[in-house]
């Protein structure tokens, strides 16, 4: 069974902080097949926050392993320290999460552990208000997949290498050219993918 921890801290007055720790153990965590945990543990029960009113702070330290944020994003891990704001207008997200996923070399298309830091600043509406994207329901429950999902999608967008001298495939016959050397002559190139070689060449 994977263990992942929240750390609370609730923050009322800057001379007045108290924190708890909350642990996987005992509770309803739904698992897949594939080891990963449901993204139920990134719904989170703010009503006492929109009770205390505007001006109160809570603060939240994730450390989640293999995580499925949505049918299409899975996690490796979720690692980070939220601060949640009450303002006027429901409850301002802000915090720095590493997320670790697996993405595919830009040249050689090898699996690649990435780490990325998610920045994040959005406000979740309170009550719901077609100004913003994301919001808060009645139930008190501050859903944080929506969001994490989208900042994982745009991060994924940029390509990245395994290694900065990654040589990638051969573009004649398709070998990895980091493993072999496949032995192709040098101007035996589909004239397709002449532009492409040069392209590389001039990255090198």
């Amino acid at each position: 069974m994977h263990k992942f921890s929240y750390n609370f801290c609730n923050v009322f007055k800057p001379s007045a902080v108290s924190c708890s720790t909350l642990t996987a153990e005992g509770r309803d965590v739904k698992h897949y097949t594939n080891g990963y945990i449901g993204n139920r543990v990134l719904k989170l029960n703010v009503g006492f926050l929109l009770a205390a009113g505007p001006g109160h702070i809570h603060q939240t330290s994730l450390d989640i392993p293999v995580i499925r944020v949505s049918e299409d994003t899975d996690l490796e891990y979720l690692r980070g320290t939220l601060r949640l704001s009450r303002t006027q207008e429901g409850v301002l997200v802000q915090g720095d999460l590493h997320a670790g996923f697996e993405d595919v070399c830009a040249r050689c298309l090898e699996t690649v552990m990435r780490d990325e830091v998610l920045q994040l600043q959005e406000l979740y509406a309170h009550p719901p208000s077609d100004m913003t994207e994301f919001s808060i329901d009645e139930d008190g429950i501050l859903d944080l997949a929506p969001l994490l999902r989208e900042e994982i999608l745009i991060a994924a967008e940029h390509n990245v290498l395994c290694r900065e001298d990654c040589k990638g495939l051969c573009m004649d016959c398709g070998a990895n050219l980091n493993e072999e050397e496949c032995g192709c002559p040098e101007d035996d190139i589909d004239p397709r993918f002449a532009q492409l070689k040069a392209l590389r060449g001039s990255e090198e």
